[in-house]
Parts: structure tokens; C-alpha cells; sequence
């Protein structure tokens, strides 16, 4: 079956105007053109979208997308079976925040009683679950099964007080660097202060804390760009920034 961009908008639950942007970045072209000026879309081009959206629900750029699905290798059977996998991850996540949203449901009525430790089991839960699905194969493959375990399982021990500690520490950690960027001095106060900032950070999830690890993990910020779009999403060059400093604070400058 064939579908003009009206047609196949509607089918997917889209703008024209989507699909046309679409094609103008080259993530899907028409099957082709007919002789009125009209794009007209076939069964590979259904197909095609229906994976574009899938990536977009996981929350793929639509540069990442478009290398994805544009590459040679591309499988679209594999892609779905990958798609499967972590949306079955995210349906977990969600059942574990829905129970406990329910149990606090019942504590507030008095039907059951719940620690504090309880009350955020779920969020601790969706962080390890967010961060194993983004970086968990690249982690384990650098630092082993047995760290990474470790790690997951200090997370879940927080208590109520570390849990909003290390949350503290993250924008903390976030509002240093970003006045040490703009100084420009890796080697300066604030840097230095940044780079405590992130120790300190790090020692929450990780079951010890040594110097080389520390500037092997944002020597990582920059090698991966994952993690070097999360620091640089306010200013470019921030993942950088941080890397020098910590390779200067931990005496592993190169």
C-alpha cells in the first residue's frame, strides 16, 4: 500500500510537516515522486518510520537516529529485538515507581507503615536502571562485573539523607564547574574545588575511591560522546574542561 504525507501522517500520528523535515535531512525519503509534485511513501518507508519513532521514544537524537537506521548494516529485525529489550527495562522501571507510589498511597492512609529508605527505593532504582541501560556494557567492560555490582548495590543501600547528599552534590558539582569554565583555568580554585566537587560525587556510587580511576573515568567524558553531550549541553568544551582538571587535581595530567 501507498501513502501520500497526509495519509501517512495521519497513520502514524505526525505532522506533514515532520515527515517533510524528514526527508529534507535524508532519515526518510519518499519511495518516490509522483507527477503532481506529491511524496508518495511504500511498505519500506512504513517500516522505516515506524523505527524512527521507536528511536524517538527512547530518546535518540535525530542525528544519532539517522546514522543508525542510515548505515549499512542496519537490521531492522535486530533493531526491534534491541527495541523489545529496553522497553522492557523502562516497563520495569515504571512497575517498580507504580508500587512504590502505591505503598506510600498506603502509608499516607495508615494501612501500612514504610521507612524512609522505602520512600525512595523506586527513584534509586530508575538511576541504576537509566545508567545500566545508557552505559553499563562500555562500564563493565572497563572496570568489571564485580565494580560495577559494587556500585549498583551502594546505590540501593542509600539512605534518605545520603540519596538527597549526593543529589545536592550533583548540581553543586554542576554550578562550580560551569563558574570554573568560564574562567577558562583548569589549574585555578574553582577548578580545583569542581574536581573535589565530583570525588566526593563519585565516592556515593563507587565501593572505593583511588586517583587513577578517577582521571580514567573523565578521560572516558571526553573519549565517549554520550557523556561529553551530558556535560556539554550548556557549553561546549565543558567535558574537557573537567578532565584537565581532574587529571591536574589527581596528578594524572599527560
Amino acid at each position: 500500500m501507498e501513502y501520500t504525507v497526509q495519509k501517512l501522517g495521519r497513520l502514524a500520528g505526525i505532522s506533514t510537516r515532520t515527515l517533510r523535515y524528514y526527508d529534507e535531512i535524508g532519515i526518510l525519503k519518499p519511495a518516490r515522486v509522483n507527477s503532481s509534485g506529491y511524496r508518495v511513501y511504500g511498505q519500506a518507508e512504513v517500516d522505516r518510520l515506524q523505527q524512527i519513532l521507536f528511536y524517538r521514544e527512547l530518546g535518540l537524537r535525530l542525528d544519532q537516529i539517522s546514522e543508525l537506521v542510515n548505515s549499512p548494516s542496519f537490521n531492522g529485525t535486530e533493531a526491534l529485538k534491541q527495541h523489545r529489550e529496553q522497553l522492557l527495562d523502562k516497563r520495569k522501571q515504571l512497575d517498580v515507581l507504580i508500587a512504590n507510589v502505591e505503598k506510600t498511597i498506603a502509608f499516607n492512609e495508615g494501612r501500612i507503615t514504610m521507612s524512609d529508605k522505602e520512600k525512595f527505593e523506586g527513584f534509586k532504582q530508575k538511576l541504576i536502571d537509566d545508567n545500566e541501560a545508557k552505559y553499563g556494557q562500555e562500564i563493565r567492560e572497563k572496570y568489571g562485573e564485580d565494580a560495577v555490582n559494587k556500585s549498583n548495590a551502594k546505590v540501593k543501600n542509600m539512605t534518605q539523607e545520603q540519596y538527597e547528599e549526593v543529589t545536592r552534590l550533583s548540581e553543586q558539582l554542576a554550578e562550580t564547574l560551569a563558574e570554573a569554565f568560564k574562567q577558562g583555568d583548569p589549574a585555578g580554585e574553582l577548578a580545583m574545588q569542581a574536581a573535589e566537587l565530583h570525588k566526593r560525587w563519585l565516592t556515593y556510587y563507587w565501593s572505593e575511591y583511588n586517583k587513577e580511576a578517577h582521571a580514567g573515568i573523565v578521560q572516558m567524558y571526553v573519549d565517549d560522546e554520550r557523556f561529553t553531550a551530558y556535560y556539554d549541553k550548556l557549553q561546549p568544551g565543558t567535558a574537557q574542561f573537567l578532565r584537565d582538571a581532574v587529571h591536574i587535581y589527581t596528578g594524572f595530567k599527560k
